[in-house]
């Protein structure tokens, strides 16, 4: 798919200016810029991010609700149950508030919905198979229960106080719930100042939240197991979801990030240890390895069945005991692979042979026999090859189960919400949501879908961007260079990584297609720069399209390199064009 090459406005006079303040490069000053960071003083936090920048956890909305019930438990001696998600967000909440409120004292259970039988959330089916379990008269739910009106209703009629931990978006009315402790509650509701700095955090950012708050609490209160207790050991599980959950790394996320993937480089929680050991991870974790090695080990349990087999991991008390689990982990994601290539390789095939551009603006396929745990991932795979609104909906009876995921400009879980007529439950974020529909409806979905698409969404918006932050020719790349453009990281989405223009590149020598299929393209370009005649080019997952020849405009994001011991700057390829 063509890129639409966009970069960013020059601000060389601001830019100079920062730079000559702060003792930065101009370069690394205008890229601060493009990701909305212009005041020194904010420049020097995102830089330098600190724990001691986090905010006061009682400004989140209902968190003093919260912390209140979960030390009336702990006083009066009540069982309470933890009612997580199956992804590695809800995964590490659930874990991490297990550790912290059994440290404190309170009798503390979990239960994980089963993904094919009781489907997402705080669903009725879950909250009954739960309740029989756990008969208790306190349940948490975490990463879940925004949009569960019925199911708490359901709860408080047998005498269940329910406590929502959870960012995902909220119903009107809102569930009857002690508190929820959502941040999006604080977005133009005149909540508190701090309310909309919250927003971005996932789950297992807000259960750190409140494990800080109930520490606050208990120290005031002189509980003596909150004197010791030491939060940031958790900062490996709050940063692999926070990675793994897709949500914005900017504001408290990027301070939580930070600090937590130092902790995820050197755990020694056993079931990290030997989750990295079995997907071979490097000993130091950024947020690919996150996001792409351990992240999927996690989430395939949960996807194909239930995701108790991944809390375990994290819980286990040893290695030997997380070693067995971390293996059993990493076949079952071999087997989500071959299951999500299978059903992407149909869903593609099946698109591209009827597909309009000019009318399809939204793509809606369901299919019975689709597996439900792996509908999402393949809905990520249209898009990426349509770059269009996508929901892919597996069979599973009577009523179907999928996901979906959006472009920038459309609201995906808005949209759901004038489709609500037509579906048996929805909900989720801007850009992902989750569906069940009743298979008949499955035409009507679609075609209000592309409605309401058709309405808000203009054509070039379905060529996909590729941002540049500044032009900076192939020769000012130094080590020194690439050093001061790392401080911006750890990168993700609101903080992607550094992209850059060369104009005029020429090839050192000829190129040279590698990899399995050949799908991958080595260049040699010449740098320009005294001492060094060349810079090593890779353009992973070519193609075999049209490759580069004489003078062209080269669109890249520059690498360290680590070979053998040695040290090289390496441009990763974003794209080509002709020169001008």
């Amino acid at each position: 798919m063509k890129y639409h090459w966009s970069l960013a406005p020059p601000q060389p006079l601001l830019a100079e200016q920062l730079a000559q303040t702060l003792g930065l490069s101009p370069l690394l000053a205008q890229c601060l810029l493009n990701r909305g960071v212009s005041d020194p003083a904010r420049i020097s936090d995102f830089l330098e991010p600190r724990l001691k920048q986090l905010a006061d956890p009682f400004l989140l909305p209902n968190m003093d609700a919260a912390v209140t019930r979960l030390l009336r438990a702990r006083e009066q001696g009540e069982r309470l149950v933890i009612f997580g998600d199956y992804d590695v967000d809800g995964v590490a909440s659930t874990a991490l508030l297990l550790e912290v409120l059994r440290h404190l004292g309170l009798t503390a259970d979990f239960y994980l919905p089963h993904r094919l039988e009781e489907g997402y959330g705080l669903s009725q089916g879950g909250v009954e198979h739960c309740f029989k379990k756990f008969p208790v008269s306190l349940l948490v739910a975490v990463d879940c229960g925004s949009t569960a009106v019925a199911s708490i209703a359901w709860l408080r009629e047998r005498g269940v106080d329910v406590l929502v931990l959870d960012h995902h978006q909220c119903s009107d009315p809102l569930p009857a719930a002690v508190a929820i402790v959502n941040p999006q509650l604080a977005v133009g509701a005149g909540g508190s100042e701090a309310g909309p700095r919250f927003t971005e955090l996932c789950s297992a950012g807000l259960a750190f939240k409140l494990a800080h708050a109930l520490l606050i609490r208990g120290r005031q209160l002189g509980l003596p197991e909150a004197a010791d207790f030491d939060l940031r050991p958790l900062l490996d599980l709050v940063a692999l979801a926070t990675i793994a959950d897709i949500v914005p790394l900017s504001g408290e996320n990027r301070i939580l990030t930070t600090a937590g993937l130092e902790r995820l480089s050197t755990t020694n929680r056993p079931g990290l240890v030997a989750l990295k050991q079995v997907a071979q991870a490097p000993r130091i974790i950024g947020t690919y390895e996150a996001a792409f090695l351990l992240g999927p080990r996690l989430n395939a349990a949960g996807r194909l069945e239930t995701a108790e087999e991944s809390l375990q991991l994290l819980l286990a008390p040893t290695l030997e005991t997380a070693l067995a689990l971390a293996h059993n982990l990493d076949a079952r994601n071999s087997e989500r692979q071959q299951i999500e290539r299978t059903i992407s390789d149909e869903v593609i095939g099946a698109v591209r042979a009827r597909f309009k551009p000019e009318t399809d603006f939204v793509i809606v396929e369901g299919q019975l026999r689709w597996h439900i745990g792996v509908v999402g991932i393949v809905a990520s795979r249209v898009l990426q090859q349509f770059h269009r609104p996508t929901i892919i909906i597996g069979g599973d009876g009577a009523h179907w189960r999928g996901s979906g995921r959006s472009i920038e400009g459309f609201d995906l879980a808005a949209a759901l919400r004038q489709c609500d007529d037509l579906l048996i439950r929805h909900g989720g974020h801007a850009m992902a949501a989750g569906v069940t529909v009743h298979p008949d409806n499955l035409d009507a979905l679609r075609e209000r879908l592309n409605r309401l698409a058709r309405e808000s969404l203009q054509p070039d918006q379905f060529q996909p961007r590729l941002r540049l932050d500044a032009e900076a020719p192939i020769a000012d790349i130094t080590f020194a260079r690439l050093a001061e453009l790392d401080r911006l990281k750890p990168f993700g989405p609101a903080n992607p990584s550094v992209h850059l223009l060369a104009r005029g590149v020429t090839h050192n020598k000829p190129l040279q297609r590698m990899g399995r299929e050949n799908r991958h393209v080595k260049m040699w370009l010449n740098s320009g720069r005294e001492g060094v005649a060349t810079i090593d080019a890779v353009w992973w997952a070519a193609g075999d399209g049209e490759l580069p020849v004489g003078r062209f405009d080269l669109a890249y994001t520059p690498q360290l390199n680590v070979f053998k011991g040695c040290r090289s700057i390496q441009l990763k390829v974003l794209g080509w064009r002709p020169a001008e």
